[in-house]
Parts: structure tokens; C-alpha cells; sequence
């Protein structure tokens, strides 16, 4: 279905800005207005939440986490950066297999699974986009996904 991309991340922002607030982080968004998509639209809102909670699961309080856009003739971007704990580079190759187990607690000892993320790239690979993930321990982490652009 065609819908704004921008209206539903600010849509996520908000559900997710209570747990932003219990860890006193910022969360700041960039993105063009009026970006309509063509996409599953639980698929990507299940993709922003999962991103999202997880940048600030593993920020620090006090940190930052922010949604940036970019649009090109091709594809449509989307990154959640954070400037929190970041990871090791050998943790980076396990986040999106279902073979490795690579669990780990957050900055408040929030659970996870480690599933969340193995999700989010079968929902963005169904969708024809990639998603990948740069991190540096101690600097933070970005996790960014793309969408082809079809609207002309």
C-alpha cells in the first residue's frame, strides 16, 4: 500500500518517547515531509519499532538516538543511530542470523531475544531492500534499511 513514511515514524516515535523519557534520551528525527512509500506498512512499523527500542535499549541515560532519512531516484533510506555502547566487530556478523545466538542485556538490564533483528531483515528483504548495521564499541550504532523508491 502507498503511505507516508515520515507520518508513521513520528507515529512510532511517540509510542516509543515513554521509555525515551525514563532514560532522560533524546530523540530527534530528520526526514523530509510528505515521503509516500509503497510497503507493508505493519511490516515497517514492526521494522521501526524493533530498530528504535533497541537504539534505546543500548544507550546509555542521557544519550541520543535519532531517525535520519535520505530519498534518492532509487531507494529510500532509513537509519536509527545512537550513541550508545556500541558492539564488538565479531558480535556484528551474528545480529541477523538465526544460527547464532547473540543475546545480550541493555544498558538497564533490558531483555531481548535477539530475534528482533533477524525479523527486521526478513520484513526489509521481502521488500526487495537491504539492512545492515556499523557500530564501534563505546561510540554507538546505526542500523540503516532501504526500500526502493517506486513512485515516480
Amino acid at each position: 500500500e502507498y503511505y507516508d513514511l515520515p507520518g508513521q515514524i513520528y507515529e512510532t516515535v511517540a509510542i516509543l518517547s515513554g521509555a525515551a523519557q525514563i532514560k532522560t534520551i533524546a530523540l530527534k528525527i530528520h526526514t523530509p515531509s510528505n515521503l509516500i512509500v509503497f510497503a507493508d506498512k505493519s511490516m515497517i512499523a514492526t521494522v521501526l519499532r524493533n530498530l528504535i527500542s533497541n537504539a534505546l535499549k543500548f544507550t546509555r541515560p542521557g544519550g541520543a538516538v535519532e531517525v535520519k532519512v535520505w530519498v534518492s531516484d532509487q531507494q529510500v533510506e532509513v537509519a536509527v543511530c545512537d550513541n550508545g555502547i556500541g558492539m564488538d566487530p565479531s558480535d556484528i556478523g551474528k545480529l541477523f542470523r538465526i544460527d547464532e545466538s547473540f543475546i545480550r542485556p541493555g544498558t538497564n538490564k533490558e531483555p531481548g531475544s535477539g530475534l528482533g533483528l533477524i525479523l527486521c531483515k526478513d520484513f526489509i528483504s521481502k521488500h526487495g531492500g537491504t539492512i545492515r548495521v556499523e557500530s564501534q564499541q563505546g561510540i554507538g550504532s546505526c542500523f540503516a534499511f532501504t526500500l526502493p523508491n517506486e513512485i515516480t
